[in-house]
């Protein structure tokens, strides 16, 4: 509250006090005849024409203060300090008039024209006049303090100026209450500005209170002990359908609630729910939330709790943003964000659920789909297309999904079908020859037109003797066996195939072992000059002996390292050895080491070919790294910087299998290659077939024609050797016509033999040349 000019009180509080000075001017019109009246009768007493004069004098002051009382009532301003203080003056004015004829008539009569009958009259007026003092006046001090000195003090002076010693005493037992009179209107402003003070802090919390009730966006109504509303806001007045909060009180929570069931906003039975709930809580004195969801589509949350003084509160919130945001979390945990299917965890959850209930002597079915070859579509197309593939399948296979029936993208390109109740293997047979029929067929996705291709593995089992892991797994297993019987179909898994899986497992773990262990060993098929029928070279081959399996052949345990990760660790392995024995061998002799696909993904591979050459002293010239097409196909740019790498610590770089790829012909001119290895595949019926003999030689010619050194695989026969030399003149050749792969020591105890059907070729080369 402001401080101004008034003191201790504020401006608004001293307007008020102003304006209560100008109340029920009725009572200063009755006091002004009665003094007129008294007046009157004391001229009829004494007789002294004084005493008609003060009477008639007193009766126009009461009238011309009750006519200024009645004007400020009409007039007066009260709504600002200043206004306030003009009117008081203007009050003062005929309070200090009317009280100074009042005192003026009490010492008349006591002291300037003593009469008994007129001492005692205004003497009993006076004093009954001071009690106006103090109710009329405490809103002015300074009209209680003028009113107080005017009429009071003329009768002690009158009584003290007689002379005598009692009525002088008596004259000064007066004089204190005119302090009196003033103490007690300075009591009663300050109680009523306590009061006032009181009224206006409590409107302001009353007022702050109601905002805050108001403004809030939860509902409330707090309930008196009859459970009746007393107090409510209006977000619980909206949610009703009501105008205003009013609207709310004395109503019943069940009559609320049916409110909502008449505007279709609540079910019938959610309102019984509803109340039972809150009541409940209500008399258990303890918090209880209830989620309620309305036909509207919003989501409203109750909370009860018991309040003090027997009174219950209850509040309401609109959660449908976090309902719904919890509903899209939950969408999310569960359902594929690109098919909108049940994802690998809540199919998981779905099936066992199904698995659990029901008849536990059922047979059940659970089949993996993987499309074909769906990395060449991200690698061609992109995976935008990719998805769109991908989207296409969820849609035809969402179709077939239904009671018994649950669909799953499990990611990637993996997709999952549960079929509940199936009546034996015919029927989940048919049912997975119906899944295939749909999914063939084109598809268009962002203008291409794309083949839907896919295999699949299934199983069928009795639900008391199989979970869901189990029968992944096993699906999983079959799926492994279609793609590897030529993909675009499925298998039904059969027990022979989880043998052969575990067998497959123990076997990585052996092969891991023996890599830790160096149980792994190097041979060394040899490569043969057809200039002088000698070894000039030899190609490194990994063996693996196993301890109860025996030998192990490479086109079993390498597929398995690449799929384990592991293979770049054989890699090392074989170019170390390799490095290390042809170190001891004739200088003539050199060696070739495959290396993986896997080892050209990462720059280590270049430190791997360096150790090795300085750990064995093998001059660099003598190792030659053979790559193969797939390895250039992964990353050609990261490839070729590999290859001039090791070009530039002296190595040959030869390139195997070729021919086998639909691109070999661009390497030839871009990579930086010293020999071509070519396939044995291109060997094959030279004997029999001249179209097969004539590629044969246009390919050796075309890569000699690039300067490179050319070599042939697969020579198995002494026929096939002599068209070569006869015809197609390659540098050098391998097979098995040579024998077997020799150990380390078996090719330096053959490097300067001459292999013995040399002669049988010389007269043919004779008469190649005459």
């Amino acid at each position: 509250m402001q401080e101004h000019k008034t003191g201790e009180i504020g401006e608004d509080v001293y307007a008020g006090f102003v304006r209560s000075l100008f109340n029920d001017p009725g009572i200063l019109l009755i006091g002004a005849f009665c003094h007129g009246l008294i007046g009157f009768l004391v001229y009829l007493t004494s007789k002294h024409p004084a005493y008609l004069a003060l009477a008639a004098i007193m009766l126009a002051a009461g009238l011309y203060r009750y006519y200024g009382i009645r004007k400020g009532q009409r007039e007066g301003n009260f709504d600002s300090y200043e206004a306030a203080k003009t009117w008081e003056r203007y009050y003062l004015v005929g309070g200090t008039i009317q009280a100074f004829f009042m005192g003026l008539f009490c010492l008349t009569t006591i002291y300037l024209i003593p009469d008994m009958f007129g001492e005692s009259a205004a003497i009993a007026v006076i004093m009954g006049s001071t009690v106006t003092i103090v109710g009329r006046n405490y809103g002015s001090k300074t009209m209680v303090a003028v009113q107080a000195f005017t009429v009071v003090l003329p009768i002690a002076i009158g009584l003290m100026l007689k002379g005598d010693v009692p009525t002088f005493i008596l004259g000064l037992y007066i004089v204190p209450f005119i302090f009196i009179i003033t103490r007690m209107a300075a009591h009663v402003r300050t109680v009523l500005f306590d009061a006032i003070s009181e009224r206006k802090t409590a409107a302001r919390l009353a007022e702050r209170f109601n905002r805050a009730l108001n403004t809030m966006s939860h509902g409330l109504v707090m309930l008196g002990p009859d459970g009746k509303v007393v107090v409510g806001n209006a977000e619980a007045a909206h949610l009703m359908s009501l105008k205003s909060p009013n609207q709310l009180l004395g109503r019943s929570i069940h009559s609320l609630l049916l409110r909502g069931v008449a505007g279709g906003m609540l079910a019938p039975k959610d309102c019984r729910y509803v109340e039972a709930q809150l009541t409940r809580a209500l008399r258990e004195g303890r918090d209880r939330k209830v989620l309620v969801s309305f036909s509207t589509g919003q989501h409203y949350e109750f909370s009860a709790r018991e309040g003090s003084q027997d009174l219950g509160v209850i509040t309401f919130e609109d959660v449908t943003a976090r309902v719904e945001a919890e509903e899209k979390i939950r969408f999310m945990a569960r359902y594929d964000n690109l098919t909108g299917l049940p994802n690998r965890a809540y199919f998981h959850e779905l099936v066992g659920e199904a698995m659990a209930s029901g008849d536990r002597d059922r047979l059940c079915g659970l089949a993996v789909l993987d499309l074909d070859d769906f990395k060449s579509v991200n690698d061609t197309l992109g995976h935008p297309v990719g998805d769109g593939l991908i989207y296409a399948v969820a849609e035809r296979l969402a179709a077939v999904a239904g009671h018994g029936i649950t669909v799953s993208r499990f990611g990637g390109d993996e997709f999952m079908v549960f079929f509940d109740r199936i009546e034996d293997e015919s029927h989940l047979t048919s049912l997975l020859d119906q899944v295939f029929g749909d999914l063939q067929g084109e598809v268009d996705v962002a203008g291409h037109g794309l083949r839907i291709q896919a295999s699949a593995g299934a199983v069928l089992s009795k639900v008391e003797d199989t979970d869901v892991d189990a029968m992944i797994v096993k699906a999983d297993l079959a799926l492994y066996k279609a793609k590897e019987l030529g993909k675009n179909n499925w298998r039904l898994f059969e027990a022979a195939m989880d043998a052969a899986f575990r067998n497959r497992q123990l076997m990585k773990a052996d092969l891991r072992s023996a890599i830790e262990s160096k149980g792994l060993r190097v041979v060394y098929q040899p490569i043969v000059s057809m200039s002088t029928m000698r070894i000039a070279s030899c190609e490194a081959l990994c063996r693996w002996d196993h301890p109860d399996l025996g030998p192990v052949s490479p086109s079993i345990f390498i597929p398995l390292a690449e799929e384990m990760g592991i293979i770049s660790e054989i890699s090392t392995f074989v170019l170390q050895a390799a490095c290390a024995e042809c170190a001891k061998w004739p200088d003539q002799t050199s060696v070739s080491v495959n290396l993986s696909a896997k080892d050209f993904r990462n720059s280590d591979v270049i430190q791997k070919v360096r150790d090795a050459l300085a750990t064995s002293g093998l001059a660099a010239a003598r190792l030659e790294i053979e790559v193969t097409e797939t390895a250039l196909l992964d990353d050609k740019s990261l490839t070729r910087q590999y290859i001039e790498e090791l070009k530039q610590l002296g190595v040959r770089i030869a390139l195997d299998d070729f021919g086998t790829g639909y691109s070999s012909l661009s390497y030839l001119h871009k990579l930086p290659l010293d020999k071509i290895k070519i396939d044995r595949s291109f060997l094959m019926d030279v004997t029999q077939n001249p179209r097969s003999l004539d590629l044969l030689k246009g390919v050796v010619d075309l890569t000699r024609i690039l300067g490179l050194t050319v070599t042939v695989e697969g020579v198995e026969t002494f026929e096939q050797l002599k068209i070569l030399l006869h015809t197609v003149k390659p540098d050098l050749v391998q097979g098995f016509l040579f024998g077997a792969a020799l150990s380390a020591s078996g090719i330096e105890t053959m490097s300067n033999v001459t292999w013995p059907f040399a002669a049988e070729l010389r007269p043919v080369a004779k008469r190649a040349t005459t």
